[in-house]
Parts: structure tokens; C-alpha cells; sequence
């Protein structure tokens, strides 16, 4: 009796042990859980890079923080022929989400932020720059379809935009990536080149050039996140003497996207509450990045989901659309050009300053819609191969 009564004991004894164990096991894990969400890697990277060629065209990326630009923005990801790029990783490292507020630009830093106003209807939002595109010609800006629908434009594919670089938000950005990604300074910094002057002569590669087949990169798992609150856009009215602010939802979240079967998620980054700062860094919590700007877009791109965008209502006047074929500080030169391309349209040769020089641009418009304007560009390729839609 006595020894079965220590038996008793003894097993009772190993399994308080063996539960402890356990126990230990799990708040070891928990923590490790923990410390995964409090000190994430950072994903992506500063980049301006070096100039590259698509389709024959050369671009020279740069800082251009008084970059103010019209043109004509369309949309992508989620294609249904072709190319999809969502999952994908971005120009800078980055994974595109179709329904985070996200752009592609040709040239400019990445990331920075992009006050993106259409001027067809008003609506203005901004967009966290993040990779390379759009290389159809007559475009200067793709923005993710979640952007283009809160802009307003994802039936049509395209629309007249303002694109306007927000230099204090954008140098924050730049400042926190360094800081979490590696010394400052240790990317290649390229200086704004004026802009405005368009030749209509092809220019030779620059020395220690390089040329891009495709910006796409090899495929990952399809992002978990959307967008799951609706936005809001902000008016203003006057009634009665008095502004009155109004906030209204402006559309409904884009379809979610699942993982395949198998998929693993993606990197974990620094959670940020809706409504705070935003510190974008790598590293213990005691050493945060520095402050970056209140907009959704200045997020981590994972992070976009938990806050609610914010779209704002403008006044805008009509614009028309114009295919400028190249600006020139010899008038003469305008001049023949502009003789040469009269077949196409009504053209004009126009005075402008740009940086305090005097140019003469060439101008073929207005055109009355995107599809003329295409036609124009692809008509006039090898007399201005440098030739832009505008609108103004």
C-alpha cells in the first residue's frame, strides 16, 4: 500500500513537471511572437537608380522635389490577360498591393509621396510612389486600382491628372528608409534635372548606362491585407455666411485577394495605430526611425489596410488636352518642327519660362480625348520620339 501510494505521488509530481514545461514552452513562444511584432524587418529600400532604357526610350531618375506635372494616369494590377503584378515585388523592394495607395513613376524617388489630383472631377489623394512604370507612351503615372477607384476613374482606365511631389512628407520618407535600411548616403543621388524642356532628338545612352527588358520582379504570394474600412471624402460648402465640412464614404473597398493554398505570408513590418505618426525603422522599439508624414500613404504598404483614406474635394477648372512635341531655346527650331507636324493637327509655338530660361514649345491641340491623343503620339514617334501628353 505504501508503495503504491509513492507511485501516486511520483507520477503526480512528473506531471506538474512536465505541464510546467509546457507552460514555459508556450509563454516562450508568445514572447517570441512579440518581439517579431515590436522589432519587424523593414521591406523595401530608398532607390533613385540609375537611367534605363524601355522601348527604346531612355529615363533619368532623380530627385525632383519641385516635380508638378499633367499628363494622363491609368491603373494596374489584378489584370485578368497579361501581366499581374499584385503580389509582386516593386521597383524598390516593396510588395504591391492593388489595394494599398500606391504609384509608379518613370523617374522620381522611391519611395516618396505624390499629392495625385484628377482633373476631371476634383478628387485629390495621396500616393506613396514605389515603383517603375507606367512605359506606355502619352502616360505619366500608373496607380494601383484601389487609388483609381477612390479618384474615380477605374471604369474609364484613364484621366487628366495633376501629379505633385510633396518634398517636406517625401525627404521625411527618404530619411526614415535610410535610417532603417542601412548608412545614409550609401544610394546613388542623382540631381534634379530641369524640367519642361523636351528635345525632339533622341539622346545617346549615358556612360555606365544600363537597359531594363522588364521592371517585374519574380513573383510572391498574393498580400492578405486589403483595405477594410470605406473612405471618406471631405467637402466644404457655404451656407448662409458660414463653411460647413462635410465627410461622406466615397466608394466601396476593392475585392479581397486570397493566398493560394501553401502560400507563406508576408514580412512583417512595424504596426502603426490608425491616426499616429508613422515610424518606419529596423531595430528595437527604444530606437525608432524618424517622424514621417500623418498620410495612409507614408505607411509601410502592409500597414495601409488599418488606416481609412482620405480623399479631398477641389474646385477645378475645365482643361483640355494637348500633345507637346518638345520645347526649344532656338525659336527657329520650334518653328520647323512645329511646320512639320501641322498635318497632325492645329499646332503652335508658345513662349515659356522654365528655371528662368526662355523656350518655345510645340504644341499640337487641343485634342479632343486619351484615344486621339494616343494616335497623335504614335504617328509623330519618330519626328519627336520625346513627345508627352499634357493637359492644361
Amino acid at each position: 500500500m505504501k508503495f503504491r501510494r509513492c507511485a501516486l505521488l511520483l507520477t503526480t509530481a512528473l506531471a506538474g513537471t512536465l505541464l510546467a514545461g509546457c507552460a514555459e514552452t508556450t509563454f516562450a513562444v508568445n514572447a517570441a511572437k512579440t518581439a517579431t511584432r515590436e522589432a519587424p524587418k523593414q521591406q523595401g529600400v530608398y532607390k533613385i537608380g540609375d537611367p534605363y532604357q524601355i522601348n527604346g526610350v531612355w529615363y533619368y531618375p532623380a530627385e525632383d522635389y519641385g516635380y508638378n506635372e499633367t499628363g494622363i494616369a491609368s491603373f494596374y494590377g489584378g489584370e485578368t490577360t497579361g501581366t499581374n503584378f499584385h503580389g509582386r515585388l516593386t521597383a524598390n523592394g516593396e510588395l504591391y498591393d492593388m489595394n494599398a495607395l500606391t504609384a509608379a513613376h518613370q523617374t522620381l524617388p522611391m519611395p516618396s509621396l505624390v499629392r495625385v489630383t484628377n482633373l476631371e472631377n476634383g478628387r485629390s489623394i495621396v500616393l506613396r510612389v514605389n515603383d517603375r512604370g507606367p512605359f506606355a507612351r502619352g502616360r505619366i503615372l500608373d496607380v494601383s486600382r484601389r487609388s483609381a477607384q477612390l479618384l474615380g476613374f477605374e471604369g474609364r482606365g484613364t484621366a487628366k491628372v495633376r501629379v505633385q511631389l510633396l518634398s517636406e512628407e517625401s525627404r521625411q520618407l527618404k530619411l526614415a528608409m535610410l535610417q532603417g535600411t542601412g548608412t545614409p548616403g550609401t544610394e546613388t543621388m542623382v540631381a534634379a534635372a530641369p524640367r519642361g524642356a523636351i528635345e525632339s532628338d533622341s539622346l545617346a545612352p549615358p556612360p555606365g548606362a544600363r537597359s531594363a527588358g522588364s521592371v517585374a520582379s519574380a513573383p510572391l504570394p498574393p498580400p492578405s491585407v486589403t483595405l477594410s474600412q470605406t473612405p471618406q471624402v471631405t467637402t466644404q460648402q457655404q451656407r448662409g455666411g458660414r463653411t460647413r465640412t462635410t465627410t461622406e464614404p466615397l466608394a466601396k473597398p476593392a475585392a479581397p485577394v486570397t493566398a493560394p493554398p501553401g502560400a507563406t505570408p508576408s514580412s512583417p513590418v512595424v504596426s502603426t495605430p490608425p491616426g499616429a505618426q508613422g515610424l518606419i525603422g529596423r531595430g528595437p522599439a527604444t530606437t525608432p526611425a524618424a517622424p514621417v508624414s500623418r498620410e495612409v500613404a507614408a505607411l509601410p504598404v502592409q500597414e495601409q489596410a488599418r488606416a481609412r483614406p482620405v480623399i479631398t474635394q477641389q474646385s477645378v477648372q475645365p482643361s483640355n488636352l494637348f500633345v507637346q512635341a518638345g520645347a526649344f531655346a532656338n525659336y527657329d527650331n520650334a518653328y520647323r518642327l512645329s511646320a512639320r507636324l501641322s498635318r497632325y493637327g492645329s499646332t503652335n509655338v508658345t513662349p515659356v519660362q522654365v528655371n528662368g530660361q526662355q523656350l518655345y514649345r510645340v504644341r499640337i491641340g487641343p485634342v479632343p480625348n486619351v484615344q486621339d491623343a494616343d494616335s497623335i503620339l504614335e504617328w509623330i514617334a519618330d519626328v519627336a520620339p520625346q513627345a508627352r501628353i499634357i493637359a492644361d
